[in-house]
């Protein structure tokens, strides 16, 4: 939920009108999020600064059923358990980003900045009928500030300064060119030194990258208003993101007693003392290109278009066993590019009957660079084939889709919505794999339709008070497998979701109280999991669970504005099941000794033995069964110029499996995280000054499994912000 905020104060563009009313506008239109039959959040940019959300792993912390697992070179983003656990880009992700209207990158460069942001609107459960496909768990819309075209010069800086070295400056300038032409400039800048304490074999000075950070963003937007019906926006943002590395540490060094045994752990670290002997690096390089156009026609039906161009390059080295024992290094280059168009029409927003219709297309290439710049490497620097797994080509991710949404008012406080959209995607591989010296061709392509579809009823008890239920669909299309062995693996087929929900929304005590409560109920049909191949199970194959997947649960969420004092909390609570569904955990695959197994593990019926193991019933990866957020802040009148204005704010994210194995002995078992941040501002006049700190119990906890490696949540941090705003 978004809070008014003194103007003079911020410089974003708030998501509260003067009537109090919170405004949604992800859904193509604008709408009062109390009397709108979704389930969201919605922080404004002021809101994201209080607390502590610079960046997409911080939004966990902020509001309920968000889980973000960041792994290096790009995160696993899940709402209500649902989103993207599997680390590969074959697998689309379920929880799609939006920046400025238009669908970002769904793997990689995902570290982009917060910086004059007006608002995040996370939307939860499938949103198939207006977001598309990739969007079964839910959409972020990460909305930047407009130019303003009367609105002055305006803008801000603001500088900071902080532990490990933190250095940081952005600001933004809005300047009217004419009455009907103004511009927008933001830029972003920061720098730190390494959370790691990083040492080479034998306790020797470790000379590469240690996780020494440096990143560089801007953006440049314009707003033309020719006619008071034409509206032509475009906005550019490029970014260097050199994150320097992402070192991380063999799972199991993090427990001071391995789970399941008694005595203490001889190769207990903590998370941030680590050894390697292998380089490390990880960059990132993006141009994003947006062109917004809207025409209102007669009678107030408004054709709306947007389009994009993005395109970006991700650099990622890494020692792959996390040690200075032995060597096995990975490392990729890696260009992908995005193109997305979509064209609508909407009717206006206050008639008893609304509707909408439109087109998008979407189309999304990787490029693994040749020669061959994806490579797993067990003996680096010996350049032997025998011991390296590489590949080069590429990966064409196309879809279309045509979609529509009617909504009518059956009485004043009755509204009935539907709404549906047909898809049509299509992946293409073109890749080339040497496999420890066997050669690979991969030359294959699946393509997957789908219609999704919404229905909701809303009902206004009285103008304070509203209930809403509905019924929706989406999916995530089917992909390709990397190649394996000597034939190339089947295509896994399209996951798809049927989500049910009823809620609860009001308004107390004037409007000083405002309260959402809601139950949910998702059932998956093939559901996308990676395991090991059945003849190779030391390598991975993505299947579908053909067996019903369920996850369902409840969300509360309240705000309270009384005076100068406000609290803003929700909670998330979580039920998941997988279908029943046999597997061969692929770090302990069949030995080929008599009594191992010697008999296929079918997917779908086993048989159970020691290693084909039955995993019904386990839970959803990163789904934990409780998020919880708390945040409370005074505003003390010191005078007329002067307010100072403490604030702290509570995340809990319950502990979580990483993968459907569950074997806490490997280090599947993620530890729950509480973190908390707080800071005091003193505001005078168009100034502030900001103490602030985050993770201030400096909590050392794993943000995410990967490899057998555990890579670190970020420590303690505090500094000191200056704002000023003009």
């Amino acid at each position: 939920m978004a809070q008014t905020t003194p103007a003079a104060q911020d410089d974003t563009q708030e998501t509260v009108t003067d009537e109090g009313e919170i405004v949604v506008t992800a859904q193509r239109r604008s709408e009062n999020l109390m009397t709108t039959a979704t389930s969201a959040s919605v922080l404004s940019g002021n809101q994201l600064e209080n607390k502590g959300v610079t960046n997409v792993d911080a939004l966990q912390f902020a509001m309920p059923s968000v889980v973000v697992n960041n792994f290096g070179q790009g995160n696993d983003f899940n709402v209500r358990g649902i989103g993207k656990a599997e680390h590969n880009t074959q697998t689309t992700t379920g929880v799609i980003t939006y920046r400025d209207g238009v669908p970002t990158f769904p793997g990689y460069v995902q570290g982009e900045p917060y910086y004059d942001i007006a608002n995040i609107q996370v939307l939860r459960g499938p949103q198939g009928t207006i977001v598309g496909q990739n969007a079964t768990g839910g959409a972020v819309f990460i909305n930047t500030n407009d130019p303003i075209i009367e609105g002055g010069v305006h803008g801000y800086l603001q500088g900071q300064v902080g532990n490990y070295r933190d250095v940081g400056l952005q600001g933004a300038v809005n300047i009217p060119v004419s009455s009907t032409l103004a511009v927008r400039a933001a830029f972003f800048t920061e720098g730190r030194s390494s959370f790691y304490n990083v040492r080479g074999p034998g306790n020797t000075a470790y000379i590469g990258n240690k996780g020494a950070m440096k990143l560089a963003a801007g953006r440049f937007s314009i707003l033309w208003r020719p006619t008071d019906r034409l509206t032509i926006e475009s906005k550019t943002d490029v970014g260097i993101l050199d994150f320097g590395a992402y070192p991380a540490s063999p799972a199991l060094n993090y427990y001071k007693v391995i789970p399941g045994q008694t005595a203490a752990n001889p190769n207990y670290r903590d998370l941030f003392d680590i050894q390697l002997n292998a380089p490390q690096a990880a960059h990132d390089k993006f141009v994003r290109t947006i062109a917004r156009v809207e025409y209102e026609l007669a009678g107030g039906v408004k054709l709306r278009s947007i389009t994009s161009f993005q395109r970006a390059n991700t650099f990622y080295r890494a020692d792959l066993d996390g040690t200075s024992a032995s060597v096995s290094t990975f490392f990729d280059d890696v260009d992908e590019q995005q193109v997305s168009q979509e064209v609508a029409l909407i009717s206006p927003d206050n008639g008893r009957f609304t509707w909408l219709i439109g087109g998008s297309a979407l189309w999304n290439d990787y490029a693994f660079k040749k020669p061959y710049q994806f490579v797993i490497d067990v003996a680096p620097g010996y350049n032997l084939p025998l011991y390296q797994y590489k590949l080069q080509g590429y990966n064409w991710t196309h879809s279309y889709a045509a979609f529509g949404q009617v909504g009518f008012e059956i009485t004043p406080a009755l509204k009935i919505e539907a709404g549906g959209r047909y898809t049509s995607s299509k992946s293409v591989n073109d890749v080339d794999v040497i496999q420890y010296s066997l050669p690979i061709i991969a030359d294959q392509e699946i393509t997957s339709d789908n219609f999704s579809y919404k229905v909701s009823l809303g009902w206004k008890l009285s103008p304070s008070q509203f209930l809403y239920g509905f019924v929706a669909t989406g999916f995530r299309p089917g992909g390709l497998n990397v190649p394996v062995g000597a034939t190339l693996p089947d295509p896994f087929k399209p996951e798809e979701v049927t989500s049910y929900e009823a809620g609860w929304k009001a308004n107390w005590a004037d409007g000083h109280v405002r309260t959402t409560i809601n139950g949910f109920y998702n059932s998956y049909k093939n559901f996308q999991v990676i395991i090991g191949y059945p003849d190779y199970p030391t390598f991975g194959i993505e299947l579908n669970v053909e067996d019903p997947t369920k996850i369902y649960g409840f969300e509360a969420e309240v705000e309270i504005n009384v005076g100068g004092f406000s609290v803003d909390a929700g909670i998330n609570v979580l039920h998941s099941e997988l279908g029943d569904f046999y597997a061969v955990d692929p770090r302990n695959p069949p030995t080929g000794l008599p009594g191992d197994l010697v008999v296929p593990c079918a997917p779908a019926t086993g048989p159970v033995s020691a290693k084909c193991l039955y995993l019904g019933g386990r839970e959803q990866t990163y789904a934990p069964n409780l998020t919880f957020n708390i945040g409370a802040q005074y505003v003390i009148e010191i005078s007329d110029t002067d307010k100072l204005i403490p604030r702290a704010n509570f995340g809990h994210v319950a502990a979580q499996w990483a993968t459907l194995f569950e074997a806490p002995q490997r280090g599947d078992r993620i530890n729950e995280r509480n973190i908390l941040n707080a800071q005091v501002a003193w505001q005078h006049g168009t100034w502030t000054v900001t103490a602030y700190g985050t993770n201030l119990t400096d909590q050392h906890y794993p943000g995410a499994l990967n490899s057998g490696l555990y890579f670190a949540g970020p420590p303690r941090q505090y500094g000191v912000k200056v704002l000023k705003v003009f």
